[in-house]
């Protein structure tokens, strides 16, 4: 089967960063990270979702988080340099990112926001973030992908 190459894609040939491809099948009643990691037959530790929040302070950042956890929000707030941060009104998403709800990448948004990613990234020689569009992850380093978004590695969620 061909694979599409998304603008994620494009942007990894362009840094020439080693990726993968991985298509897996969409179901739109479920968008999780842990219906991806099983579709992938992957430790859902080891796929990561992207999410959008919004500070008092700073305005809008980046998290990348293990597909099961939970974004603490007091902590992404002080990881931040904010007092307060919620998570952004699912409308927003597609017009502040260029991504729709399940394809959210951490990589190609329309502005580069500053990005936290949670350290238990590094323990994996690869991890999975959306490529872009429901249905196709990219398996790429996590060193790749600190590069590529220019992330801050920090703990981010309830443990």
């Amino acid at each position: 089967m061909k694979i599409q190459k998304t603008n994620v894609a494009r942007l990894l040939d362009k840094a020439n960063i080693a990726y993968e491809l991985i298509p897996y099948e969409v179901d739109e009643s479920d968008l999780s990270a842990i219906h991806v990691a099983e579709c992938l037959n992957e430790d859902v530790r080891q796929v990561f979702k992207t999410l959008v929040l919004k500070g008092d302070k700073t305005g809008y950042f980046v998290c990348i988080i293990p597909g099961a956890d939970e974004v603490d929000l007091k902590r992404a707030a002080k990881v931040s340099d904010n007092k307060k941060c919620d998570l952004i009104p699912m409308k927003e998403l597609l017009p502040l990112t260029g991504y729709i709800r399940g394809a959210c990448s951490p990589i190609g948004m329309k502005k580069q926001f500053p990005t936290y990613i949670h350290y238990t990234a590094l323990q994996y020689t690869s991890i999975y973030v959306s490529a872009g569009q429901r249905g196709l992850q990219v398996k790429l380093s996590p060193n790749d992908l600190i590069l590529e978004t220019g992330a801050v590695v920090w703990t981010l969620t309830t443990e």
